[in-house]
Parts: structure tokens; C-alpha cells; sequence
């Protein structure tokens, strides 16, 4: 056991995330491990230890027992489209998806969720087969077929009043 929080390390995580991508121009490669951190407490989610594959967390509260694949995207260059979201599992057993937006401090932005069925579908439409075989999609199709299901507008609005 370790003498600081998750939070503290999360936090820390997001300061030399953005740090090292001011000064190298690369990103470290942690996005994936803020977003499940971020799902988890923004969402009610439980982050599981051993994953068994295809899915991160279970739901809690209003998505009690929901088995759900996260996904992080953080977002540096807003007029750059093409954003794409890593490889989907679909092979593998999971109720929904998450995608944590972030900004280029890693800071959330927004959250997206789609159930599995939304998501297979918009796979099996695209065109390109790579892409389709992949489970890959751009991040507009994944934003047009899901659901905002946190945005950093409401919290600020929540803590304003």
C-alpha cells in the first residue's frame, strides 16, 4: 500500500502527462489509466482488479451490474479531425461503452456511453473492413451514436451556484 491517494497519483499523472507532451511533443501514453480513473468517480463505477477481459468496471447505482469497456481520448488540437477510439472488444463479454474526453492537461472534458448493440451496429455499417474487423470508429461516430453522459459544463454550472 502506497502513502498517497489514487487521487494524488492520478493527479500528479495528469500534470507529467501534459509536461512531458510540452516537451517532447509526444503524449506519454497514460490516458487509459485516467480514463478508467475518471469513469469510475465521475460514473459510479466499480474498477475491477483482475480484469477479465472485454470490460474495465461494473456499474453501480443507475448502472448496477452493467460490465463496461472505458476508453480514454485525450484532444490536443481541437481543429484536427480523424480523432479515432483504440480497438473496441468486441470478441469479448461487455454491456457498454465509455469514452472519457480529455483536454491536453488531461483534465475530463466530457463523457460518452453507448450500449454494446449501438456500437456492434455502427461497426458492422462502416465501409472500411480493416477498420470494421478492428472494432475501430472515429471519435464523431462514436459521439453520434452514443449518449453524453457527463460533461465538465454541468459540474461547473453545479459548483457556480
Amino acid at each position: 500500500m502506497t502513502v498517497y491517494s489514487t487521487e494524488k497519483l492520478i493527479t500528479e499523472a495528469r500534470r507529467l502527462a501534459a509536461e512531458y507532451r510540452k516537451a517532447t511533443g509526444n503524449p506519454l501514453g497514460i490516458s487509459s489509466e485516467i480514463a478508467e480513473f475518471d469513469a469510475a468517480n465521475l460514473l459510479d463505477l466499480e474498477l475491477l482488479k483482475d480484469k477479465p477481459g472485454g470490460y474495465d468496471a461494473v456499474g453501480r447505482g443507475e448502472r448496477e451490474g452493467k460490465r463496461i469497456q472505458i476508453k480514454g481520448r485525450a484532444i490536443f488540437d481541437e481543429t484536427k479531425g480523424g480523432q479515432r477510439i483504440g480497438q473496441m472488444k468486441t470478441d469479448q463479454d461487455w454491456d457498454s461503452l465509455v469514452l472519457v474526453i480529455m483536454n491536453a492537461e488531461y483534465e475530463p472534458v466530457e463523457i460518452y456511453e453507448a450500449d454494446r448493440e449501438i456500437v456492434e451496429n455502427a461497426i458492422d455499417e462502416q465501409k472500411n473492413s480493416n477498420r470494421k474487423k478492428r472494432g475501430a470508429m472515429s471519435l464523431a461516430k462514436f459521439k453520434k451514436i452514443a449518449h453524453l453522459a457527463w460533461t465538465s459544463e454541468a459540474k461547473d454550472s453545479d459548483n457556480s451556484a
